[in-house]
């Protein structure tokens, strides 16, 4: 029998390519869905504060016939007027801004402190002041506000900026934020530090603190947001009028204490106003917000 030769066998037909499939149908309704859902939800958070602009450049009559109505016909700044002619919306405003200003210093320098001490410094004890810390934060603030009242009356801060700034200083979540944080830096950092001749706080205010920064802005803007946003803590702190702060004058204005029993035009243009400092600030600094390992050196 003879044998094939290679060149005798018949020659086998490679494989037919098989059609590409195109997804772009498929993702191209998945991608007008996804964006159809996230505008519907972006409008449903904007909306009240496009009705609130809105109704802050209208008079009593149209904001109350028509609420809804984004286009003020005519627009009018007649609320602003009243805000800073018939009500003390300036000494609000400068009382906010003294006080936001000094918790928000004193709770980030604090913070820093005890997170690092918890973090760095051994010490007995040293599991129960977190454990309590810890308690603090699942505290109610509405709990604390009798006894904030009679240590306030006690120590004679009462009715004082101090009164108002002191006890907002000590902030337990500030302190759990920078702990976690500095436990994440290695101690080889410190170590050398102390190799050339740094002390413990040199250490901490040279070497860690600046490494600790996307901590430090969190804190910050979390602290400054807090304070600016405070009520029950300075309605039991005072009750002069000469410390009043724009969330206690918004507060009477929404409850008719200031003789305004249905504004709604002059009560939306004081929360507006409001609003903007913490606003703005987010927006500059929310890509500075940490996560949870942002900036963390690994060894």
């Amino acid at each position: 029998m003879g044998t094939t030769t290679t060149a005798e066998r018949p020659a086998t037909a490679a494989p037919a390519p098989e059609p590409t499939r195109r997804p772009g149908r498929r993702f191209r309704w998945t991608t007008a869905t996804s964006y159809t859902v996230l505008s519907v939800l972006a409008l449903v958070y904007v909306l009240p504060f496009l009705v609130q602009l809105a109704n802050s450049f209208k008079t009593d009559a149209e904001a109350a016939a028509d609420p809804l109505d984004l286009v003020p016909v005519p627009p009018t700044l007649n609320a602003y007027a009243q805000l800073f002619q018939g009500l003390p919306f300036g000494l609000a405003a400068t009382n906010s801004v003294v006080v936001a200003l000094s918790v928000t210093a004193g709770r980030v320098f604090f913070s820093c402190l005890a997170g690092y001490a918890l973090a760095r410094l051994r010490f007995r004890g040293a599991s129960l002041v977190m454990a309590v810390f810890l308690a603090v934060i699942a505290v109610p603030p509405v709990v604390l506000l009798i006894p904030k009242f009679l240590v306030l009356n006690q120590l004679g801060i009462y009715n004082s900026y101090a009164g108002l700034i002191i006890p907002l200083m000590a902030d337990a979540a500030g302190v759990f934020i920078m702990r976690n944080f500095f436990t994440s830096i290695p101690t080889s950092v410190e170590e050398a530090a102390k190799l050339d001749g740094a002390g413990a706080f040199r250490t901490f205010w040279s070497v860690v603190l600046p490494m600790a920064r996307p901590a430090v802005i969190t804190i910050t803007i979390l602290s400054f947001q807090a304070s600016w946003n405070e009520l029950s803590h300075f309605i039991v702190a005072s009750n002069s009028p000469d410390l009043i702060t724009l969330t206690k004058l918004v507060a009477q204005l929404a409850s008719g204490g200031q003789g305004q029993a249905t504004q709604y035009p002059l009560k939306l243009a004081a929360a507006l106003l409001m609003t903007i400092p913490v606003a703005v600030l987010f927006f500059v600094f929310q890509k500075k917000i940490m996560s949870t390992a942002e900036g963390a050196v690994k060894e």
